[in-house]
């Protein structure tokens, strides 16, 4: 049987979870087992006012993290960190405007980030 990520039976009960609040939003995501997911971890919380760009929404964090495998292609649903903007960025539909590291999955319907407004605040603890 193939493992992938935190999938593997001995990573059961070392998955990284974080809470995300925005609005009226409130989504957990799990976090891969790449060293940027666990620096963002460390970091937590923090909070940021939501940018948005098509559909995704983005915020500056106090962290500043180097690329690892940067990805130009973001499915819906992705939890990612933009090297560039030092930001954590919520994908529900758009591509990133550049490369960035992903860092893990929603654990929900990635649409209801469509409510977030401009300047929000956007609150992420750990789950």
């Amino acid at each position: 049987m193939a493992y992938g990520g935190d999938d593997r039976p001995e990573n059961k009960g070392n998955t990284m979870t974080l809470v995300i609040e925005a609005g009226k939003v409130r989504m957990e995501a799990r976090l891969n087992a790449s060293r940027t997911a666990r620096a963002v971890y460390e970091a937590l919380p923090f909070e940021g006012k939501a940018c948005l760009w098509g559909d995704e929404i983005y915020f500056e964090m106090p962290a500043n993290l180097p690329p690892e495998n940067p990805q130009a292609e973001a499915p819906s649903g992705t939890v990612a960190y933009w090297p560039p903007g030092r930001a954590l960025c919520i994908f529900f539909g758009q591509t990133p405007y550049s490369p960035v590291n992903i860092i893990g999955r929603l654990c929900g319907n990635p649409e209801d980030f469509k409510a977030v407004k401009e300047g929000e605040t956007v609150r992420v603890s750990k789950g």
